[in-house]
Order: C-alpha cells, then sequence, then structure tokens
C-alpha cells in the first residue's frame, strides 16, 4: 500500500470518531498572478499566467483533540511551459517521505498541479502538545535567513507561498512556564540519510527569549541556539548553528573539474553558520530592517554553480556573506509600499525587490511587485534576469 493512501485511511478512521462538539474552521483564498520574465539564457521576454486557489479546514473533536487538513491548487499557463525544460518538475513541491500531490493536467500550454501541505493532528493535555503528520516546525528567530530552523527553512524569495512548506513529522511539546518549554520533533525521509531529529529548550530571561537546540540532520550532528529581543524598541535576533563536516559528494566533481573548483563538501571544517538580524518600526510607520548571513565554508565566486550542493549539506546559501535590506512604508491606511535587496559582497551579485501591497476593498488585495537579479555568469544572482508580477487576491 502506498503511503498517501496510508493517510487517507489515517483519515477514515478519525473520521469514525464521535465529537464532543461540532466544531468545524473553512478558509482560504483565490488569487490570479500575472507575471512577464526575461531571462539572460533567452532571447525573448515571457508571460504567464497562475490561478492560485488554497482552502485551509480544522476539526475540533473536543477542547483538546483536532484535525487540521490545508489544500493547495495552481494552474499554470503561457510561455515558460514551452520555454523552459521539465517545467512541471520545477513547480512541485518536495515531497519528505508521504506523496500527497498530484500532477491534475500537463500538456503543451497548461499545468494543473494539487497538494496537501498541512495534515496532522494535535493534541493537548495540560502542559502537553503532541502533534502528528504534515505541519510546518518553525525554530528560527531571524526573519530571511533561519540557520537553527533544522526542519523547515523559508525562503524569503518565494513570496507567494506564505504558508511555506511543511514537514512530516512527530512534535512533542512540554510547556514548563508560560514563555519557557522543551520540544522534541522528528521527521524521517525516504532518501538515506536524511532523517531529521532534533530537541529544542527555550526560556525567557533579561526580556530575551533564548533557544537552545541539539539533534541530527543529515547524517551529522549539529547544534546552535538563537534569541529575539529588542534594544531600545529595536528587534534585535540572531541565530548560531555549528554542524559536523560533511561528506565528500563525488557527484559534483565533474561539473566543477570543468571550471577547476573544488567542491564546498571537500572542507575539513565544521559548518558554522551565523545570523544577525535587527530592525524598528518609526513613529510614521517607516520600517528598517537589516540581516546578515555568514556561512564559514561558504564561496565567494561562481556561487551559482555550488547551489545544489549547498543545498544539499545544508546551508542555506552559497554564498560566504549575504546582506539583506528592506525598507517599508505605508502612503495610505490601504496602501504599503516596500523594497528589499539581497546582496552578496563575494561574487558581487545582488536582487532587488520593490513592492507595493493596495487593499481594493475588505478581503481584496491588489500586489505588484518586480524581482530585479543581476550579477556576472555563475554568480548566484547573476542568472535569473528580471521578473515583473501583478497579483489579485480574495481571501474568505
Amino acid at each position: 500500500m502506498r503511503k498517501s493512501h496510508l493517510y487517507f485511511l489515517f483519515l477514515i478512521l478519525l473520521s469514525q470518531i464521535t465529537p464532543a462538539q461540532d466544531n468545524f474552521d473553512a478558509g482560504g483564498y483565490a488569487k490570479y498572478l500575472f507575471s512577464t520574465s526575461e531571462y539572460p539564457q533567452l532571447n525573448e521576454r515571457l508571460y504567464d499566467h497562475i490561478i492560485h486557489s488554497r482552502l485551509n479546514t480544522k476539526y475540533f473533536f473536543d477542547d483538546s483533540f483536532s484535525l487540521t487538513a490545508e489544500f493547495r491548487f495552481r494552474s499554470f499557463f503561457g510561455n515558460s511551459i514551452k520555454k523552459i525544460s521539465n517545467f512541471s518538475e520545477l513547480i512541485k513541491t518536495y515531497q519528505p517521505l508521504v506523496d500527497l500531490d498530484w500532477l491534475v493536467w500537463q500538456n503543451q500550454n497548461t499545468v494543473g498541479y494539487a497538494e496537501v501541505d498541512r495534515l496532522y493532528i494535535d493534541y493537548n493535555a495540560n502542559d502537553v502538545q503532541v502533534t502528528v503528520g504534515r505541519q510546518r516546525i518553525a525554530w528560527g528567530t531571524s526573519w530571511v535567513w533561519n540557520s537553527t530552523d533544522l526542519f523547515n527553512p523559508l525562503s524569503i524569495l518565494d513570496f507567494d507561498y506564505e504558508e511555506l512548506p511543511g514537514n512530516d513529522a512527530l512534535r512533542v511539546q512540554y510547556y514548563t512556564g508560560a514563555v519557557s518549554k522543551i520540544e522534541f520533533a522528528l521527521a524521517p525521509d525516504r532518501k538515506k540519510n536524511k532523517l531529521t531529529s532534533a530537541a529544542l529548550i527555550s526560556y525567557n530571561a533579561f526580556d530575551y527569549d533564548f533557544n537552545f537546540i541539539a539533534g541530527i540532520k543529515n547524517n551529522r550532528w549539529i547544534t546552535g541556539f538563537s534569541w529575539v529581543g529588542d534594544i531600545q524598541g529595536a528587534g534585535f535576533r540572531g541565530e548560531v548553528t555549528i554542524q559536523e563536516k560533511p561528506e565528500r559528494l563525488s557527484e559534483y566533481e565533474l561539473l566543477y573539474s570543468q571550471f577547476e573548483l573544488q567542491p564546498i563538501s571537500y572542507s575539513n571544517k565544521n559548518l558554522f553558520s551565523f545570523v544577525l538580524s535587527g530592525d524598528y518600526t518609526f513613529p510614521n510607520s517607516f520600517y528598517i530592517h537589516t540581516e546578515v548571513l555568514y556561512n564559514n565554508i561558504g564561496k565567494e565566486e561562481n556561487t551559482a554553480l555550488f547551489s545544489l550542493e549547498a543545498k544539499e549539506i545544508g546551508l542555506l546559501s552559497p554564498s560566504r556573506f549575504s546582506v539583506y535590506q528592506e525598507f517599508s512604508y505605508n502612503i495610505s491606511p490601504l496602501t504599503r509600499a516596500s523594497a528589499f535587496g539581497i546582496y552578496n559582497p563575494g561574487d558581487k551579485s545582488f536582487v532587488i525587490v520593490p513592492s507595493i501591497n493596495y487593499s481594493v476593498i475588505t478581503n481584496l488585495d491588489l500586489y505588484l511587485i518586480s524581482l530585479i537579479f543581476d550579477g556576472k555568469k555563475f554568480t548566484q544572482y547573476g542568472d535569473y534576469g528580471t521578473s515583473f508580477i501583478a497579483r489579485i487576491k480574495y481571501s474568505f
């Protein structure tokens, strides 16, 4: 029996439980997204459309036991389907353990893709909370790069997926106080040596939240800590992780040999990552946010070539240094303008992302955004071109 079938059998069994109270919540949204993009590899501009819908449901069996199921469907049509090879594979969300996604249709002009990205049961008993199933486990404290988020690190450039991917996991949380807890999470993976298992201790002191983690990821030990607090009203966060040095990944040697490069994994150092983040909102709503990422074994040249290897060994970026800067301002109560950029000092590549969000009416928003990448060939942001996007979103 396929693992996805086991999930649906699990749902059927749960449906046979007589609920103590009839309490069902549902919500979601529907979006239409238009984009026009120009890539250095192509000699033409591409025009694309996405219809993106989402349904979030939650059923409460009683005060302590609930079931959450959330579904996502996207329909793509436009030039990219024809021009970008393997397009249908690129849009898929990685399914670590159980296949809960479907390529509904695929032809030369359109692709339909559906997935269940949340499906879990949650049980609360006094100070203990147990969650089993596809869920999001967010341990990081920073807002752009999360080196301590071992299960679901985010991507700031994936602007159209607010919920972000989940993981098939077991999570147990024991609350030792109002702002402190001990937590354990286990996330198996169908790939050999990809299991993630870790514990977190969180407590509050000096008006700061501190988190300490230790565990196994990618068959290597990892430990670290993070904090979040403020200095004179300005947010102050940081994350530090140390990982065991990775095994040498020989599958990348052929690619690197063409450029006389050494794989990242050929370093004999343990991996050390450091994130420092600060933000401040002025009385007039002007907002500023700065964040810095450092990877001790990251590269400073030809970083794009190392992207796949960096992801496999657990780096958030193939670059040694990355700097993020954001500015936002409320032009009116209904309109917010924002712009952020990421710059790599090593390879001099960057991305600039200006945007504006306008609340047309209640539950209906218009969002305009551009992604402007620049840099030399083989730099981290040098081969993505420029995209302009308009999105209308209705929430219910």
